[in-house]
């Protein structure tokens, strides 16, 4: 894949610029992270693509593509052609729905739920994009991003989700909410659903993603809305640090 450098940087998409570099340092050293967070971002259009930036060369999930930036650095996008699972194509706005996911029949058959109707209550509420709404995905590490993310993945244990969770109500206190359904976790729960509504989710990483993409059993999911990264990063170090915090793993 192309290195990060070689690949001419878009038109900064947010108003606030953001070190995405001292982001992933602080993320990686202080929650002890293996792997890279993720920068992931919605194309809308093709001229939208970063100049330079390569097509993924092979057809996997969704979840295995944040698995390459995660673990091999890899710099990328892909369009619905990339896109092995129908569920998280649908529900990153790449394509229409198909028909025995729509009727449960899908996950029924997979041994997921009881019936076709359960299964159904239960695709009728994932978070996604209207069909068409995008025309490619981006992925990149987020210290070597040529984009301006706009969500960013982190995959790690319990304790550094915790600390993630102090840092978001650092500052306002409150609940964190969390909404998952044990199914399409890394493309509805933690990209779509992030990018709809500027929230912080957890989700438990479902079959497909620990079984495609490495998850470790371990392991859980969040997406982070970019523009929220410096207010959390720092707050982040002051819950890490504090004296009743308990020290991760090494």
């Amino acid at each position: 894949m192309l290195d990060s450098f070689k690949v001419k940087i878009m038109a900064a998409d947010m108003k606030i610029p953001i070190n995405y570099a001292e982001a992933a340092e602080t993320l990686q050293t202080v929650l002890k992270l293996s792997g890279s967070p993720v920068a992931f971002r919605f194309v809308t259009k093709k001229e939208d693509i970063p100049e330079g930036m390569q097509k993924f060369d092979k057809t996997v999930r969704h979840c295995s593509m944040v698995s390459a930036a995660r673990n091999e650095g890899k710099i990328f996008y892909a369009t619905s052609d990339n896109h092995e699972c129908n569920g998280g194509a649908w529900a990153l706005g790449l394509r229409e729905l198909t028909e025995s996911l729509k009727t449960g029949e899908f996950y029924f058959k997979l041994g997921k739920f009881d019936s076709s109707a359960s299964c159904k209550r239960t695709i009728d509420r994932v978070p996604h994009l209207q069909p068409g709404f995008t025309h490619a995905t981006l992925y990149a590490p987020l210290e070597k991003t040529p984009f301006d993310p706009q969500v960013v993945l982190i995959i790690a244990n319990p304790w550094a989700m915790l600390k993630l969770g102090q840092a978001a109500l650092f500052l306002t206190g409150g609940r964190i909410h969390a909404e998952f359904a044990g199914i399409q976790s890394v493309c509805a729960d933690t990209c779509a659903q992030t990018y709809q509504n500027g929230q912080i989710n957890f989700s438990m990483g479902c079959d497909g993603s620990r079984k495609f993409s490495g998850i470790a059993d371990g392991e859980m999911v969040m997406g982070i809305p970019a523009e929220i990264l410096p207010e959390l990063i720092e707050s982040l170090k002051i819950v890490t640090a504090a004296p009743g915090s308990k020290p991760g793993a090494k």
